[in-house]
This record gives structure tokens, sequence and C-alpha cells, in this order.
């Protein structure tokens, strides 16, 4: 198929040299010169503009938007609906709130262009490990846009099929899914990222616990200089808690045991507030996704190994760069 991607950013660049590797034809627009000329120097055709990036696409017309959410994301649609013509397709594939995405959607069928929004999980690892996606739209369009999905989509691997599973959509099991009406993709990763949040709290305040039993304050017999990266890496080999966010902390404490790398100013990009906002509207209980979320604000004012961990692991997986420069307690 073609696609236009706009956003070549840490993953819509790596979207965009996926696609091509699957035999997909694809316009690139961002308003970073040097993340074109990457780009264009691995096949995919550069625009000077959205305009000019429509114009090279065949009709039916599809554009996945790969920006950060709010006000870019907002402009840059807005922009191509006055391009986009009817039966063309914007796919939103970054962290957009669900409920900007019905709104949006409401806004852009009475041109008669189609919206998807794309829960794409994968960080920077996505190029060779494939990308998890959720998504949201009309059957008709998402069935359309099935090529890109699938080659994007990390597909079944080694990973063993569960039982039971008869006669459910076999797309899940490529790691890709239609959750839904429009929002619901993003609404499912929405939750998928406050649960993030809370797993990666866990393992931070786990490996601070066992970083801490060396202390001097504590009896001499009970005082256990444990290594962290040692423990990081037998828990993931058998264990019960073993997980890709584990296999990115073994590697970060391998590297820098001591995280002094890291300030531990954690930022939250949104999804975790919404996850619970969802949860008091609908009157969910959510203990640790809300203490999750909490103690990112916390880090900002005062940082601890736990905290110096979470940016580690952020960093791992996202690529993410912490927003401000060491400051307060780093106990």
């Amino acid at each position: 198929m073609e696609i236009g991607i706009v956003g070549l950013g840490r993953m819509g660049g790596n979207i965009a040299r996926r696609l091509m590797k699957g035999g997909h034809k694809v316009a690139v627009f961002d308003k970073n010169p040097d993340a074109m000329r990457a780009l264009a120097s691995e096949g995919a055709k550069p625009a000077d503009s959205l305009r000019n990036m429509v114009t090279t696409l065949k009709a039916p017309r599809v554009v996945w938007i790969m920006l950060p959410s709010g006000a870019v994301t907002e402009n840059a649609i807005n922009e191509l609906s006055c391009y986009l013509t009817a039966e063309d397709t914007v796919i939103d594939g970054g962290n957009t709130y669900y409920k900007d995405d019905v709104r949006r959607a409401g806004e852009l069928k009475s041109k008669r262009i189609h919206y998807v929004d794309v829960g794409t999980s994968g960080g920077i690892w996505g190029l060779e490990r494939g990308y998890c996606m959720m998504i949201g739209g009309e059957e008709f369009v998402v069935e359309r846009l099935d090529p890109i999905f699938s080659t994007l989509a990390p597909g079944a691997g080694t990973i063993p099929k569960t039982k039971e599973r008869h006669d459910r959509d076999p797309r899940v099991e490529n790691g890709y899914m239609h959750a839904g009406p429009v929002g619901a993709g993003h609404f499912v990763k929405m939750v998928h990222n406050g649960i993030e949040y809370g797993l990666m709290q866990a393992y931070a305040e786990g490996f601070h616990i066992l970083r801490s039993r060396s202390a001097d304050t504590l009896p001499e017999g009970h005082r256990y200089d444990v290594d962290l990266a040692d423990v990081a890496e037998v828990w993931r080999r058998g264990s019960v808690i073993t997980s890709w966010l584990l296999d990115l902390t073994s590697m970060a404490l391998a590297e820098h045991g001591a995280l002094d790398n890291f300030s531990g100013y954690v930022e939250d990009s949104g999804e975790g507030r919404w996850t619970v906002e969802a949860a008091i509207e609908g009157a969910v209980p959510a203990n640790v996704l809300s203490a999750a979320l909490y103690e990112r604000f916390h880090s900002r004012i005062e940082r601890s190994f736990a905290d110096r961990l979470l940016s580690a692991m952020r960093s791992k997986f996202g690529g993410h760069v912490e927003g401000r420069p060491p400051v307060g307690n780093k106990s």
C-alpha cells in the first residue's frame, strides 16, 4: 500500500522503515530536515509540506500521524483535513486522549474522511520487534488497512498459543486487535500505559528495598550487599515476575549499577492521569495505578534510587529523556 507518515521521531521513523521493509510505498514529512533526509536515503519519498505529501499519494489516501498528543497533533489533522478528500483516512498512532479521537472523527465525518486511532506500543524497539497495536475505527476501514497493520505487527513469533482461544480473532495472536469503534484503540492503550506505570513502580520499589539492605543502620548480621544486576538477570529466567520491563531493567543495571547517570525526575505522558480519571468515572478502585502516578509527581520533588530506576526503564523502552537536570535528594 501507499501511506504518508507525519512525524519521524523515535517511533514514527521506524514505523516508516518497517513499512518500507514490508514492501509498502512511504511518503514522509517532518519539520526536522535531517530526519527527512535519513528516510529519503532509505527509499521514502520526502515532502516539504503536508499539502505536497498528500499530492504524492494515490486516492484513497492514508496518512499516519505520529506526533505528541495535544495541539501538535490537533493542528496537523486540521491542516490535513483541508487537503484530503472523501474516503481518505487519517490514522493517529500517538498517545492521544480517546475523547479527542471521538470529537475529531465526528469533525472529519462531515468531509467523508475516515479516522482510525491506533494505540501503538513498542517504543524504540519496534523496528526490530514489531509494534503491538490496539485499533479503533469502522470495521471496513480497519480491514482495508490490514496490510499496514499486519506489516507493523510483531507476528505470532515463538509465543505459545493460549488454550481455549477457539474461533477468536486471529489478528490478536499476531500482536494487533480491532478494539472497537473510534476511540477504543487509544482507550485500551491508555489503560495499558496505566498498568505499565504500576508494573514499573513495583519493580522500582522492590529493587530499592534490595539496595537498602546494605545500610549501616541495620544490624550487621541482617545486612546483605546483593548484586542487583544479578538479581534482575536471575529473575528473567523462570521467575513468575519475568517481563520485557524486567529485561530492560536487567540491561540498565548491568550498564550502570548505581544508575547515577539518571536524576530520577520521572515524567508522566498523560495516559496514567487519563487512566485514573477513567477509573473515577467508572467508580473503579485503582489503588496501585493511582499510587504509581502520584509517585511520578513525588519524583520531581525528592528523588530516590527507585525513581532513577524508573527513569532508566523509560529510557530503555522508549528512549525517553529526563525533563530536568538533577536536583534534590538522590538517596
